[in-house]
């Protein structure tokens, strides 16, 4: 998984983001709000964790703006304001969750997870596809009650097609999401990763739409 984080507090910042890495998510960590506007144009993130008072902005004004453009990745009100008014106005405004300063790690691991899982239409820590089981969180995968080996790239590749069964994903994006640290896996190393995967899965589960990208059937 992979999560963008707007807060502009430089100890919160590193803290969240080692906290973060030492349960298996990566993150960018943006300052300022034209940064994230930038950012979001061009980067897929699974989540975003927004906070509220920014040095060229508010969190609020991103947020508004994001879901009147179409923006439908989960996002995370992160602030030290607790009125019941902030919490009510981030929800109207289109988060999906809100959580006040100080909190511990730990919570906000769950809640990213929690708004992850609602996103992608899971409501559990097991994703089913028929007779296909997904545990995201434990590395753990079944076919009809069978655990299968695959490789980490494989695993990750599976995670992000199983997240909107029945929707196309593009190339370009699961080639940034497989490295979101790093360059972009190039297209000829998905296709070796989804041959190895049809073979694993069964390959009528996974369709190739040709010059775009595939789909994980339900």
């Amino acid at each position: 998984m992979h999560i963008l984080m707007v807060e502009d507090d430089l100890d919160l910042g590193r803290a969240l983001l080692q906290a973060l890495k030492a349960e298996g998510i990566t993150g960018e960590w943006l300052r300022r709000a034209v940064d994230a506007r930038r950012f979001v144009e061009t980067a897929a993130v699974d989540c975003i964790l927004l906070d509220v008072s920014l040095p060229d902005g508010t969190g609020y004004e991103l947020l508004s703006g994001w879901r009147r453009e179409g923006l439908n990745v989960p996002i995370i009100i992160i602030t030290a304001r607790t009125g019941l008014e902030e919490r009510v106005a981030s929800l109207d405004e289109g988060a999906d969750d809100f959580l006040v300063k100080p909190f511990a790690p730990v919570e906000l691991v769950s809640r990213i997870r929690a708004v992850v899982r609602r996103s992608a239409q899971q409501a559990s820590e097991v994703w089913k596809l028929g007779e296909l089981e997904i545990e995201p969180n434990r590395y753990v995968v079944r076919l009809a009650g069978e655990s299968l080996k695959l490789s980490p790239r494989e695993f990750r590749l599976l995670v992000e097609l199983s997240r909107e069964p029945g929707v196309i994903v593009p190339k370009s994006e699961l080639a940034e999401r497989l490295e979101p640290l790093g360059d972009p896996v190039d297209f000829g190393t998905i296709e070796v990763h989804i041959s190895n995967l049809r073979r694993r899965i069964g390959a009528q589960r996974i369709r190739t739409i040709r010059g775009v990208g595939y789909m994980l059937l339900p």
